[in-house]
C-alpha cells in the first residue's frame, strides 16, 4: 500500500530534490506511515543507491551533495515526528565531527555528517577551523566513541595529527577512534599519524564508522 510513496521518496533522493523530499516526508506523516519506515524503505534506499553510484564513478560530487541535502531536508521533517511519537532512533555511537584548525572547507564535512546522522549515528558537528583543544573537550563532554576530522589542504592536514596527539595526551586515545578524510589525505597518512580509519568519500565514511564501532 505504501510502496508508491516509498518509491517516490527514493527518487527524490536520487534526483537531489529537497522540496520533493520534504513534501513526501510530510505526506507520510499525514498518512500515518512510521517515520522509521519512511527512512528505511524510502529515503535511505535512495541515499544508499547514490552512494554506491558515486563509489562506482557513475555520479559525481555535485549529485552526491544534492542527495545529501535532500536527505537532510527529509530528516528535518521526520525527526520531530519521531520525538513526538516517543520513537528515538537507536544511535550506533557518538561522533565528534570537525574541519581542523586553519581550514574552512565545509561541504565534504557536512555531507559526512548528514550521511552518518541518517545512518544512525549521533553527530556533533563542531564546524570549521576547530582547534584540537575544542575537539578534545567535546569528546570528554559527550563521551564520544569516534572523532571524524576533515582537511582539504596539504597545509592543514597536519592538524589531524595534532588532534590525535592531543587525545593521546589527554589519556583518551584508548577510548576513542579517529577517522580522517579530505582531498590530500590518504591511507598512508592515516597510518603515519596513528589514526584508525580513512575514507575518500562521504558514503564510505559510514562504512568506516560502523567498522570502528565494532572494533
Amino acid at each position: 500500500m505504501n510502496e508508491e510513496i516509498f518509491r517516490k521518496m527514493t527518487q527524490s533522493i536520487l534526483d537531489g530534490d529537497d522540496e520533493a523530499a520534504v513534501d513526501l516526508a510530510r505526506k507520510s506523516i499525514l498518512q500515518g506511515i512510521s517515520p522509521q519506515d519512511a527512512l528505511t524503505h524510502g529515503f535511505l534506499v535512495g541515499l544508499n543507491r547514490v552512494g554506491e553510484a558515486f563509489s562506482c564513478g557513475e555520479v559525481y560530487l555535485p549529485e552526491l551533495v544534492m542527495a545529501g541535502e535532500a536527505m537532510k531536508s527529509a530528516f528535518s521533517v521526520l525527526e520531530p515526528e519521531m520525538k513526538k511519537r516517543g520513537i528515538e532512533q537507536e544511535k550506533i555511537g557518538k561522533v565528534i565531527l570537525a574541519t581542523v584548525e586553519g581550514d574552512i572547507h565545509e561541504i565534504g564535512k557536512t555531507l559526512v555528517g548528514t550521511m552518518l546522522s541518517a545512518s544512525g549515528f549521533q553527530v556533533f558537528d563542531l564546524g570549521v577551523d576547530i582547534p584540537a583543544t575544542t575537539i578534545v573537550s567535546k569528546v570528554i563532554e559527550e563521551s564520544a566513541q569516534i572523532v571524524a576530522l576533515s582537511a582539504l589542504l596539504t597545509t592543514t592536514m597536519i592538524r589531524q595529527e595534532e588532534v590525535v596527539d592531543a587525545l593521546e595526551k589527554a589519556g583518551l586515545r584508548p577510548l576513542v577512534k579517529v577517522m580522517i578524510g579530505g582531498a590530500p589525505v590518504s591511507l598512508n597518512w592515516m597510518h603515519q599519524i596513528g589514526a584508525d580509519g580513512y575514507s575518500e568519500d562521504a558514503f564510505g565514511a559510514v562504512s568506516v564508522a560502523r567498522r570502528l564501532m565494532e572494533a
